[in-house]
């Protein structure tokens, strides 16, 4: 059988694991760095996802180095298959709340500076940049082990 690149348990894989912990994280701290965020439900859902995608990220990156590390591809039709619905969960929740996030800081960029200062919509605004990257990375990965899942 031939190794999909961006399947799970390959180097490719863990660049993308890598990615995605990266983007979360910084999304999660550019929102965290103000207490402001807790008046908009979008913002706080930001929050809830990302806190969401930073466990499985991080837990996935673990397993990847490690095949990587000791080269053992454990393609089990069950493992692959809770880990592409587990992304693609994570990926529409994370395209939903970057989204969600992107359009409430234009609206308050829109109505002026009294609602949203230009250092916390700046703020606002890397961390849906940062979603939405960390949301590419976690679709991308779940295509690619979506695309292995017919091999097995």
């Amino acid at each position: 059988m031939d190794v999909l690149p961006g399947a799970f348990g390959t180097s490719a894989s863990f660049a993308l694991r890598l990615g995605q912990t990266v983007f979360s994280s910084a999304s999660l701290l550019f929102m965290c760095l103000d207490v402001e965020f807790y008046s908009y439900t979008a913002f706080c859902c930001l929050v809830t996802v990302m806190g969401l995608v930073i466990p499985w990220s991080v837990t996935l990156l673990v397993v990847d180095a490690y095949c990587v590390f000791i080269k053992c591809l454990p393609h089990q039709r069950r493992i692959i298959s809770i880990i592409v619905l587990g992304d693609m969960v994570l990926s529409h929740l994370s395209l939903a709340a970057a989204c969600s996030t992107a359009s409430v800081t234009d609206i308050l960029l829109e109505v002026g500076r009294s609602y949203c200062p230009t250092k916390y919509c700046g703020r606002y605004q890397l961390s849906a940049a940062m979603a939405f990257l960390s949301w590419f990375l976690s679709s991308a990965s779940c295509l690619f082990n979506f695309w292995l899942l017919p091999t097995l």
